[in-house]
């Protein structure tokens, strides 16, 4: 085992899927850590260190979206979910939650070591850039945005976003004033080709929007209808 290979968490309840990608990312040069439960999952990621979760959605006790939930409280590593449960709405709802990347079952595994392999680089780039790009905070009403803990906080309030919803944000409070199209969003957020996600957009919005109205009444965000978002000039 290389020790100094990238950590994957595996979260599968069926056995046999979770050997199949064990060997398979092991063989692909990964360092892997089995887990059969939801419950499990949580317990092993909080007491070691990892790169990746990998996570099944339909488990018995905690589900891959409960246990997304509860790893996004606490970091933003990269997430991939495979499930079966495929349709659109399913997977706007586990993006909006906080994980990075989806993958429905059943699977070509050449499809999925591709996928870990572009969250792993993604991830590598962003540690990359902490100290350069992302340490310098940036502020817009009571709004403040440190890149270098990773955090939003409003009138001191942390918002608790997610690594998107962040990275949206971001993008906003680096060219105040601009107007983003949801294509210009979705490639900054998700570093990835976009294909037309109107409604992955909106919902990350609406997500931080109903965030920072907990905390402050101020618009943060204006919609300029058949163009895209800024941030609110009111």
């Amino acid at each position: 085992m290389n020790v100094n290979a990238p950590r994957v968490l595996i979260v599968e309840d069926d056995e046999n899927i979770n050997n199949l990608l064990r060997e398979a990312l092991t063989k692909h040069g990964l360092n892997c850590t089995q887990a059969f439960s939801g419950t499990e999952g949580l317990i092993v990621f909080k007491s070691d260190k990892f790169d990746l979760v990998l996570l099944d959605l339909m488990m018995p006790g905690m589900d891959g979206q409960t246990l997304t939930q509860r790893i996004r409280e606490v970091s933003q590593v990269p997430i991939i979910i495979v499930s079966a449960k495929s349709n659109v709405d399913s997977k706007v709802d586990l993006l909006t939650t906080g994980a990075d990347d989806f993958v429905g079952k059943p699977f070509e595994l050449k499809e999925l070591i591709a996928r870990v392999d572009v969250q792993l680089r993604r991830k590598e780039a962003e540690e990359a850039s902490d100290g350069i790009e992302h340490a310098k905070v940036m502020s817009f009403k009571d709004m403040e945005l440190d890149g270098d803990k990773y955090s939003v906080t409003v009138k001191g309030n942390d918002i608790g976003l997610t690594r998107q919803e962040f990275k949206i944000l971001e993008l906003f409070l680096k060219y105040p004033g601009k107007v983003f199209s949801k294509r210009e969003i979705y490639e900054y957020a998700w570093n990835d080709v976009y294909i037309g996600e109107d409604k992955t957009i909106n919902v990350h919005i609406s997500n931080i929007r109903t965030k920072i109205k907990k905390f402050s009444e101020d618009e943060y965000i204006d919609t300029i209808w058949g163009v895209g978002f800024r941030l609110s000039k009111a």
